[in-house]
């Protein structure tokens, strides 16, 4: 597929993440532009044409338009914007007394996708993503990577689909629609992986993160999962038992974060204990 040549002049920076930036059309407010930062040229290729994937199975999702490439040479992706959407994340940092009704509609949503069933020919399994990243990692021991690989294949399997990242910050709303975002690395699979994003982003995550990123303290964060937690795993499950469950899944999340920072954290591992 070719990419499309668009000029920067037309689009307004509106905000950026770790791997780009995202504009807003000068003229068109239907328009939004996710922009990679320099690098894999197929990276928004791949995500295009996964994103157009998911949104025809019915996933609630911004629609995808457009691969297309600036005059600076960056490749990136043309969505429908959702004028005046808000992310879960900056509406709990925004109105922190609505803590409970944000948590409670954004585990309603992951609920939802993670009932969701899946053509698994179409999408990758979660475990291989994991599997490929252990491969990859330089900083695990050969005993401790073996331990981890066995861990991730004796979860269970199930055919229903994973968001791959799955913050409060890419779910949003407006009014009473609400869609998923960033959805590059959707797949199948177990869903304790992908719910153990959100107890990673927060819990896990030390303030300093939480607070440039989530723009809330970690008390106000650590507050949105206790009421996340009952509502998704149910109001009969003790608070410690659905911890202690998916505490080794966020402690996986950690093959992300040393892929992308290039050294071991241990502040991550701490919660693979129970495995290795």
């Amino acid at each position: 597929m070719e990419a499309i040549k668009i000029s920067l002049s037309d689009y307004i920076l509106s905000g950026g993440g770790a791997n780009g930036e995202s504009y807003d059309h000068r003229s068109d407010p239907s328009v939004m532009l996710k922009l990679y930062f320099p690098g894999k040229i197929e990276q928004p290729l791949d995500e295009m044409i996964l994103a157009r994937k998911v949104f025809d199975m019915g996933i609630p999702t911004p629609e995808p338009g457009d691969y297309v490439v600036t005059e600076d040479g960056r490749y990136g992706i043309r969505f429908r914007r959702i004028a005046g959407k808000k992310s879960y994340s900056r509406a709990t940092a925004d109105e922190p007394e609505k803590v409970a009704q944000f948590a409670t509609e954004f585990a309603l949503m992951c609920r939802k996708l993670h009932a969701t069933h899946v053509d698994k020919a179409a999408f990758k399994n979660v475990k291989e993503r994991y599997f490929q990243l252990l491969e990859q990692n330089p900083f695990f021991t050969a005993t401790e990577k073996d331990k981890l690989g066995r861990f991730i294949a004796d979860t269970p399997d199930e055919d229903t689909a994973i968001h791959g990242d799955l913050q409060y910050s890419n779910a949003i709303f407006v009014g009473d629609k609400r869609y998923f975002i960033d959805l590059g690395d959707f797949c199948w699979g177990n869903h304790l992986f992908d719910v153990a994003m959100v107890y990673l982003c927060c819990c896990l995550s030390d303030e300093a993160f939480i607070l440039e990123t989530f723009h809330m303290p970690k008390s106000l964060s650590t507050l949105f999962w206790q009421e996340f937690a009952p509502v998704y795993f149910g109001a009969d499950r003790p608070l410690k038992e659905i911890e202690e469950q998916i505490r080794p899944y966020a402690g996986l999340k950690t093959l992300i974060i040393e892929r992308d920072t290039k050294q071991p954290m241990p502040e991550f591992r701490q919660a693979l204990a129970s495995i290795l």
